[in-house]
């Protein structure tokens, strides 16, 4: 039983499917959604659009998985995991991010505290879910902040929801409508990738362009 745990990537999303299933996507989203240390080294995006394809009927390869299952476990780890992170930087978040080496970290804390006064705590704590470690940093950030304990838990539960179900939705129907996509995962995954990092890209060059 060792020998096969230690062969597992815990940041590749394919390998974590394959050994544990829609329980993979509810540790990992739980952790990806508000656990600073672990979560930026985990995959979201790129571990819930290839679950949803591999609940479709139309994939061959790889394991089967239940879509309802898939769906809870999505939405419970993305809103546990938002929650626990906000009541953690409410707690010790500010001493924890003062004493840490981590320029990665650091950068995705300024990164959500801009976002956050930008544009406002309701619509900031739901775009913060569609960007890739502003969304581990930002439930956090949000305790850090004293952003209201009933506001932030009314709009992570709406941008959790709303992020987790539409990537495994989306996987749903292109397992449905592209036959033989779950053979070609990896390219859905660099493009899952791709298309997520580009609201920062372009916020970098709009950055540079004021300047």
């Amino acid at each position: 039983m060792t020998g096969p745990l230690l062969a597992i990537d815990p940041t590749s999303g394919s390998s974590l499917l394959a050994a544990f299933g829609a329980l993979a996507v509810l540790v990992v989203v739980f952790a990806e959604s508000g656990l600073l240390v672990v979560g930026f080294f985990l995959p979201g995006d790129t571990l819930l659009l290839p679950a949803g394809v591999l609940c479709s009927a139309g994939s061959g390869a790889g394991p089967r998985l239940s879509l309802w299952q898939v769906m809870l476990c999505a939405a419970v780890g993305a809103v546990a995991g938002a929650q626990l992170g906000f009541l953690l930087g409410r707690h010790g978040g500010r001493t924890a991010l003062a004493r840490t080496r981590s320029r990665r970290l650091r950068s995705a804390a300024a990164r959500g505290d801009a976002l956050l006064r930008r544009y406002g705590y309701r619509k900031a704590i739901v775009l913060g879910r569609f960007v890739p470690v502003v969304r581990t940093v930002l439930s956090p950030l949000a305790g850090m902040l004293d952003v209201p304990t009933r506001t932030f838990t009314v709009w992570q539960i709406v941008g959790g929801v709303l992020w987790s179900q539409s990537l495994v939705l989306a996987g749903y129907w292109l397992g449905a409508a592209v036959p033989g996509i779950d053979h070609y995962l990896w390219f859905l995954v660099g493009a899952v990738v791709v298309l997520s990092l580009l609201p920062l890209l372009l916020r970098a060059r709009g950055d540079s362009r004021g300047r």
